[in-house]
C-alpha cells in the first residue's frame, strides 16, 4: 500500500513500524538513555522505539518533548522516522535542531486520519520524502530525495539583515531554525514578541548543554528579558539533598550557560507568579506546557506552545511564528465539552475537582481548544486555574482552554457555542481519570510531593492553614517545590515557619519532574500529591506508586503515614 502525506522533515527510511492510536509525551513517556517508553498510561508501555517507524496520531504533555527527541537522536537510540496524524510541533523541532547544529535527522511526515489508520495493520514501512509504502515484510530504503523547495515566509529587512549574518552567527542560527519551524506551520510570516521563557534550561543528558555552549561559543545575547524554568538541581542546596555530583555539575553548567547569554535566574515552571507578568493580547514566547496554557487561557496572552530549544531562539531573535494562539483564529475553540450536572455537583472546597477536571477535560480534547461548559458554578480562583491548566497540559497537545463564565476571552464565543461538536464528561469519566492517576496498589504514603508546577503564594497559604498545630509522621517526608522569589515572600508571610513546625521541606529551583532518589528515598513505595500532571508522570519517571487527592488529603496523609483519599465526589 502506498500513501501520500504532509512532509515536515525530509529524509529516506525503511524498518518496522510501532503504531498506536494514543498520542505520546517524550518527556516522562520515553526514556532518552535507551529509547524505551516508561509512559505507565500509554498502550505501548515498555516497547522500544529505536530504529523502527514510531506512528502515533500526535505529541502531547511537556514542551521538553524536543530535548529529549534530540538526546535520542545524538545518542543513536531515536525512531528511524515519525509519522503523525495531527500537525506536530515539539517532536518535530527536536528533529529539526538535530539537522541544524549537529547534522542529525529523521524523516518526519503527517498522514491523514483515513491513511493514518491503515498503519495499525502493517508491520512495516518505508518513507521517501511525503511518500509512505507499507508491507508485510521489510522493504528497501528509496534514493535520496530532491533539495527542498525554498521558503515563501515574508521577511523583513531586520530578518534579511540577520540572516546575512550582520547580528552574528548565533542570531542567524537561530533565526533559520525559527524559519524552518514556521514552515512547517504554514506561516506567511513572523511577528514581533515583547518577552521569553525558557524550558530548554532543563539538563535531560549531554545533548541538552551541547545546544546550549553551541550557541554561547557563537555569541549568543537574548534580546528580549527572559525568564529560566525551574532547573535539574536545587543549584544552592544541591549537596545537602545528596545530588550525584556529575549531574549537578552537568545541570549548574547548563544553567550558567543561559545566564551568561542574559536570562534572569529566575528557575521555576510558574513564571506567572512572578511581578510583572504578560497583559492581556501580549506576544509572547513561552516555553512550559503549564505555563503556555496558563498564559493563554488566563492571563489572556498570545503564545504558542513552544518546544524547548525554539524557546532560545526567539530570545535571541526576538522574532516568532506568526500562526497558532498569536492569530485569532489559532484560539477559536473547535470542541465544547460539557460538564455534566452530576460531574459538578462534586464537594465544594476540594481542590482536587480542578486538576481533576483539568486532566480529563485534556484527555478529550487532545490537539482541539476546547470551550468548557458547566463548571462556572465551581468558581475556580487563580490557583484553582493554575492546577487545571497543569493536569490539561499533561493530557493535552493543544496550547489553551476556554471555560465559560470564568476564564476573560470565553464570552466572545457565545455565537459559536451550538455550533461546536460536543463532548460530555460525566461522572464516570471523572472516575476513570481518578483511577489513573491513583497508580499506587497499598495504601501507604512515604513521602507527600507538592509543588509540580511551583506553589504559589496562595498556595503557601493555603497548606500553612491546614498544618498549623499539627506535626507529620516521622515515617513520612513532606516536600515542595518553589521559585526564590515566592520562597522568600512565604518566609515573609510568615507562612514557612508554620511548615517548618509540622515537619515539611522546602526546594527551590527545580521541580518534581527533575528530582528522584535520593530526594526520593529508595524506601518510599507510594507517593502523595496534589498533581494530577505529576501523578500522570511520577510512576514511568520515578517508578513509584502514586495517591492522588485534595490538599487536605495530602497533609492527613503526612501525618497518618496512608492514604485515605476520597474521591471529590465520595
Amino acid at each position: 500500500m502506498n500513501l501520500r502525506g504532509q512532509c515536515l522533515v525530509p529524509g529516506t527510511a525503511s524498518a518496522e513500524l510501532l503504531y498506536s492510536s494514543t498520542g505520546l509525551s517524550f518527556w516522562g513517556g520515553v526514556d532518552p538513555s535507551t529509547g524505551r517508553i516508561v509512559d505507565h498510561h500509554h498502550p505501548l508501555n515498555g516497547q522500544s522505539i529505536v530504529g523502527r517507524v514510531l506512528a502515533i496520531p500526535c505529541g502531547r504533555g511537556s514542551c521538553s518533548g524536543s530535548t529529549v527527541m534530540l538526546e535520542l537522536l545524538l545518542n543513536q537510540h531515536a525512531p528511524a522516522a515519525l509519522i503523525f496524524e495531527q500537525p506536530e510541533q515539539i517532536l518535530t523541532l527536536g528533529v529539526l535542531v538535530g539537522n541544524a547544529l549537529f547534522s542529525q535527522s529523521i524523516p518526519v511526515l503527517i498522514l491523514s486520519p483515513a491513511d493514518f489508520i491503515h498503519l495499525r495493520t502493517h508491520p512495516f514501512a518505508a518513507i521517501r520524502g511525503d511518500q509512505v509504502s507499507l508491507s508485510e515484510t521489510p522493504l528497501p530504503r528509496l534514493s535520496l530525495l530532491p533539495d527542498p523547495l525554498p521558503s515563501t515566509i515574508a521577511l523583513t529587512p531586520a530578518d534579511e539583515a540577520t540572516l546575512a549574518g550582520h547580528h552574528g552567527a548565533a542570531s542567524k542560527i537561530a533565526l533559520e531554525i525559527i524559519l524552518s519551524f514556521a514552515a512547517i506551520q504554514g506561516a506567511e510570516a513572523l511577528l514581533d514578541v515583547s518577552r521569553a521563557h525558557i524550558d530548554a534550561c532543563i539538563y535531560t543528558g549531554p545533548a541538552s548543554l551541547a545546544f546550549a555552549r553551541k550557541f554561547l561559543a557563537m555569541g549568543a545575547r537574548f534580546v528580549l528579558p527572559t525568564t529560566l524554568n525551574a532547573i535539574s538541581i536545587d543549584q544552592r542546596r544541591w549537596r545537602e539533598l545528596g545530588i550525584d555530583q556529575a549531574l549537578a555539575h552537568d545541570a549548574d553548567a547548563l544553567a550558567t550557560t543561559y545566564l551568561a547569554m542574559g536570562a534572569q535566574p529566575s528557575f521555576t515552571c510558574a513564571p506567572y507568579t512572578l511581578d510583572g507578568g504578560p497583559q492581556p493580547g501580549e506576544d509572547i514566547g513561552w516555553s512550559e506546557s503549564n505555563a503556555v496554557v496558563f498564559a493563554n487561557s488566563v492571563l489572556g496572552a498570545h503564545t504558542q506552545k513552544y518546544p524547548d530549544f525554539l524557546d532560545v531562539c526567539i530570545a535571541l531573535t526576538g522574532r516568532a511564528p506568526l500562526a497558532g494562539c498569536h492569530l485569532p483564529e489559532g484560539r477559536r475553540p473547535a470542541v465544547r465539552v460539557d460538564v455534566t450536572a452530576a460531574a459538578v455537583a462534586l464537594k465544594p472546597g476540594n481542590d482536587a475537582v480542578f486538576p481533576l477536571l483539568g486532566y480529563a477535560v485534556g484527555k478529550y480534547a487532545q490537539h482541539r481548544i476546547p470551550l468548557v461548559w458547566g463548571v462556572d458554578s465551581l468558581g475556580g480562583m487563580r490557583v484553582d486555574l493554575k492546577a487545571f491548566s497543569a493536569a490539561f497540559g499533561t493530557s493535552a497537545s493543544a496550547a489553551m482552554f476556554h471555560i465559560k463564565g470564568v476564564t476573560p476571552v470565553a464570552a466572545q464565543f457565545e455565537k459559536i457555542e451550538d455550533e461546536l461538536p460536543r463532548e460530555e464528561i460525566g461522572l464516570e469519566d471523572l472516575a476513570e481519570c481518578w483511577e489513573s492517576l491513583n497508580s499506587a496498589r497499598d495504601s501507604s504514603v512515604g513521602l507527600v510531593s507538592l509543588g509540580n508546577p511551583h506553589f504559589s503564594l496562595e498556595e503557601f497559604a493555603r497548606l500553612a492553614g491546614l498544618c498549623i498545630g499539627r506535626r507529620k509522621s516521622p515515617s513520612v517526608e513532606f516536600i515542595v517545590t518553589t521559585s526564590r522569589d515566592t520562597y522568600d515572600r512565604a518566609r515573609t508571610a510568615g507562612h514557612l515557619a508554620v511548615l517548618e513546625a509540622f515537619g515539611a521541606s522546602i526546594i527551590t529551583d527545580t521541580c518534581w519532574c527533575m528530582l528522584g532518589e535520593p530526594v526520593i528515598a529508595p524506601s518510599v513505595r507510594n507517593i502523595m500529591t496534589n498533581s494530577a500532571k505529576y501523578a500522570h508522570y511520577a510512576p514511568g519517571m520515578v517508578n513509584r506508586g502514586v495517591h492522588f487527592g485534595s490538599l487536605r488529603q495530602c497533609v492527613d496523609a503526612a501525618c497518618g503515614g496512608e492514604c485515605i483519599a476520597v474521591p471529590p465526589w465520595g
